[in-house]
């Protein structure tokens, strides 16, 4: 083998969605957050279009954003109820990194880029989860919204995807389950 199937196995199999309601004051240092998204890089991507990019906010660039949050979003058929969960996990976390899409070539559909981009924050997770850090990944309304597309800065043919969130957890690691393979699996053998 060359590696420790028994760790990476484990690594996959206990990482979860911590939500930033549930972090400490504890920074995450940038060394990091550098690490994790350098692993990014390295998701299966069909003819190495590399269509992911993303924005980091940290420090005082959270409150700028929450703050553009709240002001883009006044007056909109935005859910006021979800913009202020929202910029609430933005006053709740250490770092916050926008995951956009740069559509690369015509040639290869969107759905294969977009899959690329969630290949590339599965390996965020997983990095995340290996160095002890809650991760969670916020899609929705506000993420596709044309507000949030001008607050990133984001240009014709870019696209966010979600909002990435990461700290130290303040409670236990959450445990779960999931079905048996056989419940998702049908095999065909030739006979």
């Amino acid at each position: 083998m060359r590696f420790n199937l028994s760790e990476i196995k484990e690594l996959i199999e206990t990482r979860r969605t911590i939500k930033p309601e549930n972090y400490t004051e504890r920074l995450v240092h940038k060394e990091l957050i550098e690490d994790i998204l350098d692993s990014a890089r390295w998701a299966p991507n069909h003819g190495m279009t590399q269509p992911w990019f993303f924005k980091v906010y940290l420090g005082k660039g959270l409150e700028k954003l929450r703050q553009s949050v709240l002001e883009g979003a006044k007056n909109t058929e935005l859910n006021p109820a979800k913009i202020e969960k929202f910029c609430f996990r933005l006053s709740k976390t250490s770092v916050a990194i926008a995951i956009c899409h740069n559509r690369q070539s015509e040639r290869i559909p969107k759905i294969e880029e977009v899959s690329a981009i969630a290949c590339a924050v599965q390996n965020m997770h997983l990095m995340a989860t290996a160095y002890g850090l809650g991760a969670f990944w916020s899609t929705g309304s506000l993420a596709y919204s044309e507000i949030y597309r001008n607050i990133l800065g984001l240009v014709e043919g870019q696209e966010c995807l979600g909002t990435f969130f990461m700290g130290y957890p303040g409670i236990d690691w959450p445990t779960s389950q999931r079905k048996p393979v056989e419940y998702y699996t049908s095999w065909n053998e030739g006979d």
